[in-house]
This record gives structure tokens, C-alpha cells and sequence, in this order.
């Protein structure tokens, strides 16, 4: 198959809190004023991304994925996640404070609910004056202590708050309680799960009047309540060349800041490409085809490619490879 660079349509998500950023800063067609999320590049049942560009216009990326899984995925990527996509690709706006949140680790998440475990990063790409995200406890925390937090609602005491500006990036491993704060944009890249427990939401109703369920049992095994200080990813920043951000077993995850045209050799890597841009704009190309992308816009490079070639007067990338 003559996998060319694809772009895929976004699936749009409503959100309790949820705002316009998708459409005024990212240009997406979002169906109301309370869209969060943008799923760009997902295999989740129920929300599988479509093709939206080229002869392959309309196929889903699952049955790409059953048909052409080692030219797809890369054969050390199809052997250890077969036809499933490894990767959730977002873009997120807060225009509200997310719920007070965590996930479980692969093993728990197996058991309890036959789904892969969610380990995630952020990559913030706008944050209004002074916002910012829960990361973690403040403090080594004991189960006995976090309970009773929730029961005093003084869980936020607990919480460690970090301010954020452009470009900063955390790594969110599984149990780590974590939120977006509002006036928040940021790039997600995660594992294909969408398992969340819910601990606290700030009391808030949904347009129905209800609260919104919280997992507060399901939480307690899955908590790490340790204070860690693993989360603030640190990384070169140099131009026209690829930056190292996380390398953790779900994902690698690269910086790319163009000023000018960039050729890579991808023949030795046994594994798809994703290419997010965070900035500016770039012309994707392969052996089969190119592809435009803007900020705000995701592409898929097959495994098969061996080259791919970035043309560009000027943008920022996130590269993502299993």
C-alpha cells in the first residue's frame, strides 16, 4: 500500500468546561462554545479517526489497520499492540478548571476494565496570565489523609500547583493526580485508553443539573501518594534539528523548531510517524505524496515510508514513534 502522509478528520468533543480556543486559535469547526477536546489521531472504539484527505478519503484508520498492519504500525508495533493503535493524539482548550483526576496503570487498568493502562504528556501551546496545573500532592500523602480530605473537601490543600507558559511539558505517569487549569491550551499525546477516575469536579453540574460521577473507590488503589518531582519535562530547544522531550515505553516523543526545510531518513525505524504542528506551518512529504499541515493539524507517516521531508518557512513540531 502506498501509504501517503495522512491527515485525519477531527473528532470534536463537548465539555462541561470546554471553550472556543479550538476554533479561534486552532481554526477548528467546533460545534459550540463549550468544545474541549479534538481527538486527532484515534483508534478508541466508538471514536475512530477517518481519513480526510487524498484517495483514501472516508477509510478508517481501523481498517487500515486490519488490512496493512506491519506496513502501518512497523512489525515490533503490530507485534506488541496487533491491530490496536497504540496512541490517543488531542488538542485540549480549558476554558474552566478540569476535574481533579488520575489513571490506572496497565495491570489495573487490564483487570478492571480490559483496557491499556493511560500514561500521558502535555505540551502547552497557549496559557492566558497566571494559569495553571495540578501535578501531584504538595506533600507525601497517606490514603488515610486523602480520604479524609475528601471527606473535609480540603483536597486542594493537598494539590501541587505549577504555573505554565508556552512550551512547557509534563509527563503524567499513571496514578499521578493531575487537572488542566483554566486558560489552558496544550497538545495531549497519550496512550490509547480513555480510563479516568474522576476524584473531585469542584461540585459542579452538568447542563442537566446532575453532579458528575466521581470514582473515588476506584481510585484509592490506583494513587500514587508520594510527592514526585518526575513530572517537569526538561529539553533542548535547538533549531532545524530533532530535540529528545520522553522517551517512556508508550511513546517518543521529539521537538522539532523549523526555520527551514528539514530531510529525515525514517529507514530504520520500525515504527509509525506522527507529526503534530504546535506553530506555524509545514508541507509533509513521502515517497507516495505531501500533505499540508497548520497549527493545530495532525499527520500519520506509515511505517513503510523511509524518508519523509518537512517543507516549511517556519513551525514548530511535536514527532511522535513508539
Amino acid at each position: 500500500m502506498k501509504f501517503y502522509p495522512l491527515k485525519f478528520e477531527p473528532i470534536l468533543k463537548e465539555r462541561l468546561w470546554g471553550g472556543t480556543r479550538l476554533k479561534q486559535v486552532l481554526g477548528k469547526s467546533i460545534p459550540n462554545d463549550i468544545t474541549g477536546e479534538s481527538w486527532e489521531l484515534s483508534g478508541v472504539s466508538g471514536d475512530v479517526s477517518k481519513v480526510a484527505q487524498g484517495e483514501l478519503t472516508g477509510t478508517s484508520l481501523q481498517q487500515l489497520l486490519d488490512e496493512h498492519p506491519v506496513e502501518l504500525l512497523g512489525q515490533s508495533v503490530f507485534e506488541r499492540f496487533g491491530t490496536e493503535f497504540p496512541i490517543l493524539i488531542k488538542f485540549i482548550d480549558a476554558q474552566q478548571d478540569l476535574s481533579i483526576q488520575l489513571h490506572p496503570n496497565d495491570d489495573l487498568a487490564k483487570k478492571r476494565h480490559n483496557s491499556f493502562g493511560k500514561t500521558e504528556m502535555w505540551y502547552v501551546m497557549d496559557a492566558e496570565r497566571d494559569a495553571s496545573l495540578i501535578v501531584g500532592f504538595n506533600r507525601d500523602v497517606t490514603k488515610e489523609e486523602y480520604t479524609d480530605s475528601l471527606k473535609n473537601n480540603t483536597l486542594l490543600e493537598l494539590l501541587n500547583y505549577e504555573k505554565v507558559s508556552e512550551g512547557d511539558t509534563f509527563f503524567i505517569n499513571t496514578g499521578k493526580i493531575h487537572a488542566i487549569g483554566a486558560g489552558v491550551l496544550l497538545a495531549e499525546i497519550q496512550q490509547t485508553s480513555d480510563i479516568t477516575y474522576r476524584v473531585f469536579d469542584f461540585n459542579r453540574k452538568d447542563k442537566n443539573g446532575n453532579l458528575r460521577e466521581l470514582h473515588t473507590d476506584l481510585a484509592l488503589d490506583a494513587i500514587d501518594y508520594e510527592k514526585k518531582e518526575d513530572f517537569k519535562v526538561t529539553y533542548p530547544t535547538e533549531r532545524d534539528t530533532v530535540n529528545p522531550m520522553v522517551d517512556c515505553p508508550y511513546f517518543k516523543t521529539h521537538y522539532i523548531h523549523l526555520s527551514k526545510d528539514l530531510d529525515q531518513d525514517l529507514s530504520l525505524r520500525d515504527s509509525f510517524t506522527i507529526y503534530m504542528c504546535v506553530d506555524g506551518s509545514v508541507d509533509v512529504a513521502n515517497e507516495y505524496g505531501s500533505t499540508l499541515i497548520k497549527k493545530g493539524e495532525t499527520i500519520l507517516i506509515a511505517a513503510s515510508s523511509n524518508k519523509v521531508s518537512l517543507r516549511t518557512n517556519g513551525a514548530k513540531l511535536l514527532e511522535v514513534t513508539i
